[in-house]
């Protein structure tokens, strides 16, 4: 179906978004006898975070909701109500101009960006937070794939902010994001470097539709 989405848009490169919802049968919090629909958009994408971010890098902030843990619903779910907390941080982050918002999950670690995974590089190795609190990304795995066939160790763990002082390289992932370096999160500085450029590289190389 999303192929034939594609062949009708007449798209190569796009982003292509299937949604399902429960229908209006019922009225209320309960949806047991709602009808579920399901649509799929596509459409052509250029730089998620703008153009010329793939190369500088983007600008983060520290969002001042966190990403509520397991115990509070199905963490692991693309559900739309999980975006609230991510449209209101990232709203008040970009007001006071940054590209996007780092959440921190209820134990103050480390968790992810609005719409993305977030990795560090640390003495040539990759670490990302454990999947814990949030969505465990397709293109999160995928980059794990190709760090590891380029035999660059990945390490899963809870990360403190504070560790962001002893960083060389962030860069996040996502469906839309892709690979896009980090500059800058709160008063940490970065620079795009070798592994984050390798990793992007690569992503591409399995994307490009040639």
């Amino acid at each position: 179906a999303k192929r034939e989405v594609l062949q009708a848009n007449g798209l190569k490169d796009a982003y292509v978004r299937p949604v399902a919802w429960r229908g209006a049968e019922m009225m209320g919090v309960s949806a047991q006898d709602a009808t579920i629909h399901v649509a799929i958009a596509a459409w052509f994408w250029g730089a998620y975070f703008g153009d010329g971010t793939e190369m500088s890098g983007i600008r983060m902030k520290t969002g001042r909701y966190r990403r509520p843990g397991p115990e509070c619903g199905p963490v692991q779910a693309k559900a739309t109500g999980h975006y609230l907390i991510c449209t209101l941080n990232k709203h008040e982050v970009e007001a006071a101009g940054y590209h996007d918002a780092l959440f921190l999950d209820t134990n103050g670690f480390v968790a992810e960006g609005s719409g993305a995974n977030i990795f560090l590089v640390q003495d040539g190795k990759l670490h990302t937070p454990t999947p814990d609190s949030f969505l465990n990304g397709i293109t999160r795995q995928a980059v794990i794939g190709l760090a590891e066939k380029r035999q660059i160790p990945v390490v899963e763990r809870s990360i403190l902010p504070e560790e962001f002082a002893k960083t060389t390289e962030v860069f996040v992932t996502g469906t839309a994001a892709e690979v896009t370096p980090v500059a800058e999160i709160d008063d940490y500085r970065f620079t795009p470097g070798d592994i984050t450029r390798t990793l992007m590289e690569d992503f591409r190389a399995i994307t490009s539709t040639g």
